[in-house]
């Protein structure tokens, strides 16, 4: 299991904003062969579901109010770290964005821009794809919605 820490982007410290962007860069950048712009002027916006193990971030994402990214609250910048993906902590970081979405937005429904072949891991989260896909710097992704 890790620890989940939700926090705004001026609460987050030198050491945790560094190790984010440090594991966003390993998985998007390094780990997927992809260049492109991670730090898009967006982060000061979302809050940060942290997801810690021994004191090191190893699980991501930020999540924001409906209208911030989509019409609907949303969830993006999902990673975890490659060397702890055997343990599951995919749905942990993800079921604990959603209750952080509906603790401090009040919204249960959520938007998400999915890479498509984790549609599967999604799915299973009980997300539905929408509309077709469509590729983002030049990997194909899917919308999809979760509604309770």
């Amino acid at each position: 299991m890790i620890e989940i820490k939700v926090k705004s982007f001026e609460a987050l410290t030198k050491n945790e904003l560094y190790n984010l962007l440090q594991l966003r860069s390993e998985v998007f950048v390094v780990e997927q062969d992809c260049v492109y712009q991670d730090l898009d002027g967006k982060d000061e916006k979302a809050l940060h579901v942290l997801g810690f193990k021994n004191n090191n971030i190893v699980g991501y994402t930020r999540i924001f109010k409906p209208g911030d990214y989509f019409e609907l609250a949303s969830i993006g910048r999902v990673v975890v770290a490659k060397n702890e993906r055997t343990h599951k902590y995919g749905f942990d970081i993800m079921n604990a964005s959603a209750e952080a979405i509906k603790t401090y937005f009040n919204e249960t429904d959520i938007k998400i821009s999915a890479q498509v072949y984790l549609k599967k891991f999604y799915n299973a989260l009980g997300y539905k794809e929408i509309g077709a896909e469509y590729l983002e710097d030049d990997i194909p992704h899917i919308a999809m919605i979760k509604k309770s």
